[in-house]
Formats: structure tokens, sequence, C-alpha cells
């Protein structure tokens, strides 16, 4: 096989578009022939001449002195390493073969068991048959009789680890409820809360008659749920505090009539409060099955207190309850109290915030989904049902009381209408009854200012009173339980690092303790405050704003079109989802505005705070589902509209193999692709296709998490081939997506060239043509230390994995060093001493010492400098443009992006252009009208006229030197041993292409000359790279030209466009 990459598969590139700019050079002598007949030539990739008066070695730069002669143009603008033999079921013992439809295979049907998570509480987790196993070549010589493995491949049984999981649930005995328990008794009793009993009542006498964190986190992502997980669990935690005052006001009640006041009623309040919530807090830290029964008896208790005031409204009242404003059903009493009759500062919202905790029971089954059995099947049933049973009672309570008390009552028997008095018209005035000095004194009784008509209705008040008791420390009981499980999930998100101390969870229901504590914390801090009426709005705002974004969760979800959501509702619609979001949102302005924009701004600062950490999750949110579907259809809308050279940019493959491996390649990559433009890291797995493959698959993962927490703007991708060319050909014609496809190739040079086999150097230099080939633009990079630290990184590796076995072996070490003998310690000593670790010492110095152990010459200091080079600031320098070929300006245009970049933006660009000798003038002010009108700021421009020159003697004989092993030396043999050794070493220089590529030759060696004399000082040089023709140059004479071109020289970028304009002046 040739090495000269003659024979291609590919066509050669069209010729250049003619229309493209280019600086004035004509060719002149032995060449201008070869530009006659460029017609009938196929193309050249480099064509130049500067003319034969350079051979006087005349070189003329600009100077600072006549940039006169330009400046006009600027203002005006003119002028590896895996066993993949191994297979689950390759074993004697169990078969390999199943059933499956009377077939032998391991194809498997679909089962449930299969879309299971690890830990599932409806049942075990099975793991089908991998593609591997169903692919491959089945195993030979494996026995027939079913085992373990076979039933957990069927879904008949579990895996080991999922046996144990199980093995663990069992024995841990976790306490899990069903919908009734669990859902049902939890929101009927929150939502038959305080309001119920203690303020419905003053509500109809005002107005008339007429799970949630991990449901926002998971729908809207971290940064949403995040925010609002915290005002969700405080939230509940001031609920308790509102749940709990409600209870100390009733009894503080039954204290004021028995005259048994311990101080006052507000000190009372804050007394029992106090109490009463430290008992709670007793109840809830002994376990959920406890607090589960307490919900239950608290209910009963309940439903028996509702009863009986249902069954009071239909007792015929006495005296002393008509005076109190009680007169049983009237028409009159419904009629007047329909409609509102707001006292003065109250109105509509300012009733409702009061009344709003009262519906914020609808999550307590949510709260606790994760002691749910169903919680699919569980919540819905249980939460729909709870409300509407509670609604209904609602509904009926507040039509009853209304048609049966007054609004405003003085408690006096003796305000009775005698004869002859004026009724003011009021339905107790047409009843018998003169409450009219209520209207000028405030009274005691009635809807408006008896807490506890309720009681007073009844049939027997002292169960209204047990109802309360029921209600309110049931509701205060469940938000106790709610906000610190709420809380300790989103400790457990590890959102907020500080508050990880909050998700550690204690006994077999892994029970939030310290979340109880702190809860129990909030809670007293505001039942201190000992007024029902002011602790009841602040939490309508929060509890209103968690509403709004679980309405909104849904409506993302949907919006988002997300293959994962699936509303199991038949009536469910988005576009309710998004009015009932804002209708919250309205609301919670109506209430109290300030209060809305207080707690929008403390969710607005935990939101950016959350985005800002960029916390390491993954929910697979709506969020994330939305990002994909604009992605897709921003790529989409691309494909319809046709590319323009204005919006072109540099979208590279890098041939990175792992990118931690060549780090300086991608970082000089990322610098100029950062922010505009693609960049792919590309690695080929070379070898048997099953190990590569598996090799392969097993990194994806790792590689892309590098770039991502590198803060590198890159994917990655890998291919396996059967050699290291066929692999980048694959990746040049099938990476990208529509318009965002690659078209530039990026390479780190080719250092050990003289040292590779052949085939590598066959298929680093075909990689190049092949590029060409797709017209795909090329970049090389040359750095003095190379890109490789694949070396370095497995000596860290191996340092870090002793410094693990040591600290291990320490803390084994000390954890038995009380209870073990010393047998047992000299047992561990001598695995010691084998790691060459002796007794423990302080932690700074045994690494110290395990460092030095190793051999210090594997870590290339310097190389890992080199590496770092381009992640550090360039200081104030050049980047000099050796811009010697026109390949539609990609090699002006990558050194002027990378001046736009914070690293770079202190370095100016040197432009250096060929030219002749008579026209140097003509020509600096050509090349500075063309940067003008590009817009491309510059600090010199040098006209170079002794490029083709013949180089100095001593350059050449470099050269000579390089390429001597490597040639065939056919002239000085006869015909026949010339021909025989063109057949056996057909990848040696012959000396008829040496001397057909001469002048090439002495260009690239006079390059470096001037390289060396003008740019040696530069901290980046990008120049023009010389394209060798397909057939005409051989790989090992390409390599030579490259070497010689890039010897001893700062860091060099090689580039070629694919000679398609990159840059315009139009706009």
């Amino acid at each position: 096989m040739s090495l000269n990459n003659s024979a291609n598969i590919f066509l050669d590139p069209m010729p250049s578009n003619t229309n493209r700019f280019q600086v004035n050079v004509v060719n002149e002598g032995h060449e201008s022939s070869a530009a006659v007949d460029d017609n009938t030539d196929p193309p050249h990739y480099e064509e130049t001449s500067f003319g034969d008066e350079a051979q006087h070695r005349i070189r003329v730069s600009f100077r600072p002195g006549s940039q006169e002669c330009y400046d006009n143009f600027l203002q005006t603008g003119e002028a590896a390493k895996t066993d993949a033999s191994f297979h689950a079921y390759d074993s004697h013992t169990n078969t390999y073969y199943l059933q499956t439809f009377g077939h032998n295979t391991v194809d498997a049907v679909p089962k449930i068991e299969y879309y299971r998570n690890t830990g599932s509480i409806s049942g075990p987790k099975v793991n089908r048959p991998s593609l591997l196993e169903i692919h491959e070549q089945l195993a030979k010589n494996v026995a027939v009789a079913p085992g373990p493995a076979d039933r957990v491949a069927n879904g008949d049984g579990m895996s080991g680890d999922e046996q144990d999981e199980n093995k663990e649930d069992e024995k841990s005995g976790a306490v899990k409820f069903g919908w009734v328990k669990g859902v049902l008794v939890r929101c009927m009793l929150n939502i038959w809360g305080v309001m119920l009993f203690i303020r419905l009542s003053w509500i109809v006498g005002e107005a008339g008659i007429g799970g949630a964190y991990y449901l926002i986190s998971r729908s809207l992502g971290p940064e949403f749920g995040g925010s609002i997980g915290l005002i969700f669990a405080f939230a509940n935690a001031v609920a308790v505090a509102m749940y709990v005052v409600g209870f100390a006001e009733t009894v503080v009640d039954l204290l004021k009539e028995s005259d048994s006041m311990m101080v006052d009623p507000t000190n009372d309040i804050r007394i029992i409060g106090s109490i009463t919530v430290v008992i709670l807090l007793g109840i809830s830290v002994a376990g959920m099955e406890w607090e589960a029964k307490a919900q239950v008896i608290l209910l009963v208790i309940l439903l028996i207190a509702i009863a009986n005031f249902f069954i009071g409204t239909v007792i015929p009242s006495n005296n002393e309850k008509k005076s109190r404003g009680f007169f049983n059903y009237q028409a009159s009493i419904f009629a007047e109290n329909f409609g509102p009759s707001f006292t003065k500062g109250e109105g509509f919202f300012s009733v409702f915030a009061i009344f709003f905790p009262a519906a914020t029971g609808i999550l307590a089954g949510a709260n606790i989904s994760g002691d749910l059995e169903d919680p699919q099947d569980a919540i819905p049933r249980g939460t729909m049902l709870a409300i509407f049973i509670t609604t209904v009672a609602y509904i009926g309570v507040a039509i009853c009381v209304g048609a049966c008390v007054v609004r405003d009552a003085t408690g006096n028997m003796n305000d009775t209408i005698i004869s002859g008095m004026n009724c003011n018209g009021s339905a107790a005035c047409g009843l018998g009854y003169d409450f009219s000095r209520c209207l000028h004194e405030p009274c005691q009784y009635g809807l408006m200012n008896n807490f506890q008509v309720m009681s007073m209705v009844s049939g027997f008040g002292p169960l209204i009173t047990a109802g309360i008791f029921s209600a309110t420390l049931s509701s205060a009981l469940a938000s106790l339980v709610s906000a610190p499980k709420v809380f300790q999930a989103l400790c457990k998100d590890n959102i907020y690092k500080a508050l990880q101390f909050f998700a550690k969870g204690y006994g077999k229901n892994n029970e939030p303790l310290r979340g109880y504590f702190l809860t129990f914390l909030i809670a007293m801090a505001f039942i201190l405050i000992a007024e029902l009426n002011t602790i009841a709005p602040i939490i309508s705002n929060f509890f209103l704003a968690s509403y709004a974004l679980i309405n909104f969760s849904c409506f993302h979800a949907s919006y988002a079109k997300s293959p994962g959501w699936r509303p199991a509702y038949k009536i469910y619609n988005m576009w309710v989802s998004l009015f009932g979001a804002v209708l919250c949102c309205a609301v919670m302005f109506v209430i109290n505005w300030w209060a809305a924009v207080i707690t929008y701004v403390i969710e607005f600062f935990l939101y950016i705070y959350v985005t800002y950490k960029k916390p390491d999750v993954n929910w697979g949110s709506s969020t994330q589902a939305l990002s994909y579907v604009s992605a897709l259809d921003n790529a989409l809308e691309l494909t319809t509209v046709e590319d323009h050279v204005k919006n072109f940019r540099p979208q590279c493959i890098v041939l990175t193999g792992g990118p931690m491996t060549r780090p300086a390649l991608l970082d000089i990559t990322h610098a100029f692709t950062k922010n505009s433009g693609l960049c792919i890291c590309c690695e080929v797995f070379v070898g048997p296709r099953k190990l590569c493959v598996k090799e392969m698959n097993s990194g994806m993962a790792k590689k892309q998490a590098w770039l991502i927490k590198n803060k590198i703007k890159a994917f990655y991708a890998a291919v396996a081939a059967d050699c290291f060319r066929d692999g980048v050909r694959s990746l040049l014609q099938a990476s990208g997506l529509g318009r965002m496809k690659p078209n530039t190739l990026v390479i780190g040079y080719k250092k050990n060239w003289r040292k590779a086999p052949l085939t590598e150097i066959e298929n680093y230099v075909g990689i190049i043509h092949d590029a060409f080939d797709f017209e795909i633009g090329v970049v090389i990079v040359r750095i003095g230390q190379g890109f490789d630290i694949s070396q370095v990184l497995q000596v860290q590796d191996e340092l870090e994995k002793l410094e693990q076995e040591r600290l291990a072996l320490e803390a084994t070490i000390k954890d038995n060093e009380c209870e073990e003998g010393r047998r047992g310690i000299q047992g561990l000593f001598k695995k010691a001493g084998k790691l060459n670790i002796t007794r423990p010492t302080p932690k700074k110095d045994s690494s110290i010492n395990t460092i030095q152990s190793m051999h210090v010459g594997e870590f290339n200091q310097k190389l890992v400098e080199a590496s770092a080079q381009f992640k550090k600031k360039q200081g104030k320098g050049t980047i000099d443009v050796w811009w010697l070929f026109d390949d539609g300006g990609l090699t002006l245009l990558i050194p002027y992006i990378l001046t736009l970049r914070k690293k770079w933006k202190d370095c100016k660009l040197r432009i250096y252009v060929g030219g002749k000798i008579n026209r140097i003038e003509e020509e600096k002010i050509a090349m500075a009208s063309l940067l003008s009108k590009f817009r491309i700021k510059f600090a010199d421009i040098h006209i170079i006229g002794d490029i083709n020159i013949k180089p100095n003697k001593e350059s050449w004989k470099v050269f000579e030197e390089m390429i001597e092993p490597y040639r065939l030396h056919e002239s000085c043999k006869d015909l026949t041993t010339a021909e025989k050794l063109k057949r056996e070493t057909p990848w040696k220089i012959t000396d008829a292409e040496l001397e057909t590529v001469k002048e090439k030759s002495y260009r690239q060696v006079r390059l470096n000359e001037l390289l060396q004399e003008h740019s040696r000082a530069a901290n980046l040089i990008v120049l023009s790279l010389p394209v060798a023709r397909k057939g005409s140059i051989s790989d090992l004479l390409y390599m030579a030209w490259l070497e010689i071109l890039t010897k001893n020289l700062p860091p060099v970028l090689l580039v070629r466009g694919n000679h398609k304009n990159v840059l315009t002046f139009y706009s």
C-alpha cells in the first residue's frame, strides 16, 4: 500500500471562487508558465509567487514613520481498558437461553418491572437484558437448567442488590399509609381547621353568604423549586402557630367564662400556645405512626362536633340564645345576611386573606407523599374527595349560621321590643329584639362580634369546644409534620449547602428531627404575636405564591410537550392551570401589595442564588424539556435560512482524544469558539469493536461532565473505528446537526512523527486530505512541549488512589485500636508495610511522603505548565498573522476573534503578507484598505518581499538531514534496482519528487528563517498552512515541511480555510 495518499475514494475539491478578495501579487519568472496552464491542471490549494526582484534579499517592512500613507484609509474606510468478554449470564450453572414466545432468546417481553425505580414500594425493579446481550453471539456449552439469573431476566425474580434492598425495607418496618388515612383524613382535618369553628361565622357576617416542593422543583427545576421550597416550608411552620393560637383563643374564652384568667388574654394565649406546641412536638417526634393514630381520633371528634352544630340549628332557641342573636332558621335573617356588610377597615380581600388558610389543607397529603403506599393513586383520590366533602360542609355551615344568627346582638335579654317602640327594620327587630345600640357602641355577640357562635348554636356546647380543639390541634399537628418533611426534602437535594445539616433523618421512617425543632422555633416566634387575624394574612401570601407555582408547573410541563408529562385527569387543561397561576398572583397583590412584593423579592433572590450556584441535580424538569424544544425549533428554523458570510463562525471538530488529555489544544480552540461557535471534542477508539464500544460508552458521560465542570462550552463525541483515519472521516461527515455542522478541523501537531509507525503518519496526513475533500478548513496547533498529558494524569490518579487507600487504612487502624488486640493491629501494619505506610502522621507530612515515594521524573512539570498556558491571561504582546495565502479569510478571522477575548485582549495584531519589491507601498495601502473595510484593528503591517529566495546553507542542511532517512536516492542506482526499491518502499521520498517541489521546500525553510527573525517574541503565530497536492507530495515530505516551518517558535496555528469567504465588508 502506498503511504502517499494518492488513492482516495473522495473527489478532489472544486476550484475556489474567483470573486474572493486578494492582495495583488503577480506570477513572474519560471512559475508564470504554471499559472498560464492553470485551467487544465487540477486545482491547487497553494500557488504563490513573489517576484524575482526578491532574489536580492531585500526585505521591506512597514515602519511607523510612513504610517501616514495609509492612516486615511483607516479613517475613511476606503482603499481502553475494560474486559468486554464477560457476560452477566456466561455461566455453566445458569442458562443463557430463555424461552420468549416459544423461541430460545434472551429478548424479553415488556413488563412493568423494567420501568420501576430502584427501591420502588409498588414492587421490585428488574433489569431487562442489555442490547449487548441480545445482539452479541450467544455463549456456547451452557447448561439448560434455569437459575436465579434467568428468573431475573424474565421478570420472575430480583437481582441480589434489590433483594438486599427489599430485605432492608422489611427489617426496617417503614410505616406506609393508604389514601384514606394518609390523604383524605389529613386533608379534611386541615381544611376543617380553626377557620371553620372560630372565624367562619365572622366571615359570613362580614362578607355575606354569597407536596408541593417536589411538584414545583421536579417540574420547574431547582431554581424555582429551591426558592419556593423554603417559602413553602416556612409557611407550613407559621401555619402551626396559626392553628395553635386558634386553639389558645378557645381556651382563653373558656377561662374568661369561668373567671380563671392567668394574666391577661394576650399573655394567656402565649402561655397556652407555648405549652400546646411543646406537646405537639412530642407527638410528632414519637413518629408518623403515632401521629396518624392521633389524626383519626381527632377526625372522629371533629365529625361529631359538626353534626352537633347542625342538630343545634333545629333545636328551638331559648331567650338567652335569642338575646345573643340566635333565632333558628328565619328567612328574614337569611335575607339580611345574604349580602356583605363590611365593618370599618375590612373588605372582601382582607376577609379572604383571613379565610384563605382554611384551603391550605389541600396539600396535607401531598406533603407526606414519601410515607404513602401509592402516592400516584392516593393523592388525587384523597385530595379531591376531601375537597368535595369539606366544601359541602363549609357551604352548609355558612348557610345555616347565616340563616340563624344576626350580625349584631347585645346579649341582654331585656332588649326586647315593647309595643309602641320604633323598629329599625332589622331582622332582629322583626323578631322582637332591639339591638340598635350596637350601631353606636360595641357589642359582644352576633356573627360580627362573637367567635364562639358555633358553640352557642350547637346542641351541646362542649362538643363544639372539643371540635375546635380537634380541628386546631389536628391542623397544627399536620403542619408540624409537613413543614419538616418539605424542609428535609429541600435539604436532601443539597441546593443550599448551608442547610445540609437539616437533611439527616432518624429512625425507620427517616424522621427529620432537626427539622421538627427548627419548625418548633419558628412556630414559637409567631405564637408570641398572639393574634390570629395578623398571622393568617402572612400565611395566605406564602401559600398563594406556592399555589401559583404549582399551577404554573402543570402549565409549563404541558407547554414543554415532554413525553414524560402524562396527566391522568381527563378534564385537565393546561390553560386552566395558567389561569389559576395568574389568579393566585393577582390575589396576592390585592390582599396586600407590599407583602406580595416582599414575597416575590425573596423568591427572586433565592432564584438568582440557585441559578448562580448551579446545583448538581437532574430532575428531568419541564424547564429542561422546554429548553430542548426551543433548541430543536431553533435548529430546524436555521435550516430554512441560507448561510450568509456575515454569520460565519468557526465551528470546530477538535481531535483531543479525551478532553482532559490535551487541555491546551482544547483551550486555544475554545478561545475562538466560546459563545460564538460550535466546539466538539472528538475521540476515536481504535481496536476490536466490542472492546472499543464498551470503553467508549462507559466514558461518554464522564468526559462531558468534565467539560461542564471546567466551564468549557463544548460537546464530546466519540466513534469506534478500525483505524484512526476512518474514525475521523466518520466524524467529519456525521458530526453536527443542520446548520450547526463543523466547518473547521483542529488537530495538534504530530511531534513524534519521525519515530511513529508509518501507518500513523499516513492516517495523520490522510485526515488533512479528507478534511479538504469535505471542504472543511484545517487548523494545526503546535506548542513546544506537545499536548498529550495522559501520563501525568495517570500518575495523578495513582497518587490519589494511594492516598485514599492510606487514609482508609489509617481510619481502620484507628477504629480497631480500642477494640482489637495486638495481633489484629500487627496484621494491619503488615498490610500497611506493603503500601510503604507507617503509623498515622499529620496529613500534610504524609501527603508529602507519598508524593516523594513516586518517581518524580514521571511527573513532567514543564508539560503540565505548557498544558495550562492558554488558560492564563496573555500579557501585552502580539499575535503575528502570516497571511500568505488567501483561504477565504479564516487565517485572519481566528486571530481577530482571539483579540476579543479577555485573555487575549492586550495582544495586538501584526499582519505579515508577501509582496513584490517594486510595489511595496501599493500593497501596504491595499492591505490597510482591506483590513479597514473588514473593521479589523491592527498594530502594524509588514510586506515581506524576500520569501521566495533560497534559504541559507545552514537552514537547508538541517532540512536535508531531516529527510535523509526517508529518501529513496533512486537516481544513484540502476533502473532495475530503482524500480524494485520503489515497489518495496513506496512511502519514501524520491529524487524526482524532491526536485519537482524543490522551490516549495525552499519556501518552507525560508519562512522559518523569517519567522525566527520577525515573530520570535510573539505570543502566538497564526500562519497559512501549506497544502500538499494529493498524489504529488509524499506524507513524509509534507511532515518535514510542517516540521521545518514551525521549528523553534512560539505557539503556532497553521490555518487553511476551505477557500470560501468567511469575511465580508458589506453591511
